[in-house]
């Protein structure tokens, strides 16, 4: 399944928002306008769901309701989230959530819900507050989302939510895992338990994976002959590149000793090679080389294409290069407008400009970029 459609009321500087999403979608803004914001959505439905999760846990690690609430929220301060589930191969909606959020009670204010819903297709199956809620509203501090007892009806939306995936990779963290070990975030989201991830993974599934990653490393990295991975003496994982080189038996390298870029891009390679859930990228373009970034939207494609189960990948970006592909359609970006009153997001091929742009043949890139960039850019030269 894919989410097809996303509808947003107060969501942390998103005052209102209502759009269409592709199996392919890029994100693009200034700066501080709230593309990270706009990934945390689907992060914090997947929390929600998630094992050990649930409504309250998703509310305070990040902050509580207030510190998420839209700051030009007014008249109607409740935060409000709904999306639209598709098989990806047609428009027909399979499924449709929808959760109402606000505080209650004086004091210290209880985060409760506002209203739940659930449709299947076009009937409605879940509708709180109920008649229970009415009489118990201790029960509103929970979804049915959470509950395996209470989401039988749907749980394949649960399932969807829970499997959903943000990755941020950071190389220090890969480079020097152990050091870092301690509290690990849940879903390693920046790469502190890549190593061991990748060791758990079943071993044909895992040897399987990194050959195509050894295949693509080659064609981007001078000089590499074989990625593998070993274990030392202490069975600590590590991944091993083997580089040609005047000996015989090549000159090796642990990931302490890679680059930014290459860590980075196997760990992008593997996430593309693994699941087939929802995938949030936060700026991928990182410490790659500018030839392999114009490339990743092409590599996107393919690997959407030729998955058994259809798979979307969100992504934000800053980068030119990313965005240069002429193959990116306008119905395929997310442009994020920073305004007084909260940040806009609009679908590019809305902006009648843009879409005569793109129409010409220009890139998103040369289209839309433009657009993103903050209007007194040019005083930040008169910083000294």
């Amino acid at each position: 399944m894919i989410i097809s459609r996303v509808i947003l009321k107060n969501w942390r500087n998103f005052k209102s928002v209502d759009v269409s999403l592709r199996p392919r979608m890029f994100v693009v803004g200034p700066n501080a306008s709230g593309k990270s914001n706009f990934l945390d959505v689907f992060r914090f439905l997947r929390d929600i769901a998630k094992s050990g999760g649930g409504l309250q846990s998703a509310l305070n690690s990040r902050g509580g309701l207030s510190k998420i609430r839209c700051l030009s929220a007014r008249k109607s301060p409740d935060i409000e989230i709904e999306v639209y589930l598709t098989d990806g191969k047609n428009s027909a909606t399979l499924w449709r959530y929808a959760i109402g959020i606000k505080q209650q009670g004086r004091g210290h204010r209880r985060q409760q819900l506002s209203y739940e819903r659930v449709w299947r297709g076009e009937d409605l199956i879940l509708n709180r507050p109920d008649e229970h809620d009415q009489t118990d509203e201790l029960r509103l501090t929970q979804t049915f989302l959470e509950q395996i007892i209470a989401n039988e009806a749907f749980r394949d939306v649960a399932a969807f939510f829970d499997a959903i995936a943000y990755r941020h990779l950071i190389p220090q963290l890969i480079r020097y895992n152990e050091t870092f070990k301690g509290s690990e975030l849940p879903d390693d989201p920046f790469g502190q338990i890549f190593l061991d991830h990748i060791a758990q993974t079943p071993e044909r599934t895992r040897n399987a994976r990194l050959k195509k990653i050894e295949s693509a490393l080659q064609k981007a990295v001078p000089q590499l002959k074989n990625l593998s991975l070993i274990r030392d003496d202490l069975g600590v994982p590590h991944l091993e590149i083997t580089y040609q080189h005047w000996r015989r038996a090549g000159a090796k390298q642990r990931e302490d000793q890679f680059s930014d870029g290459t860590l980075r891009l196997i760990g992008l390679l593997w996430m593309f090679l693994e699941g087939d859930s929802l995938l949030l990228l936060e700026e991928p373009e990182l410490s790659l080389n500018s030839g392999i970034v114009e490339r990743i939207p092409r590599l996107m494609h393919r690997l959407l294409k030729h998955q058994k189960k259809q798979r979307q990948v969100i992504l934000s970006t800053h980068s030119y290069e990313l965005l240069s592909d002429k193959g990116i359609g306008g119905e395929e970006v997310l442009m994020l407008i920073p305004s007084a009153e909260g940040t806009e997001i609009k679908c590019a091929n809305d902006n009648q400009d843009i879409h005569r742009l793109l129409s010409g043949g220009l890139s998103p890139a040369e289209a839309i970029v433009p657009y993103t960039i903050p209007e007194n850019i040019q005083q930040l030269e008169l910083f000294r």
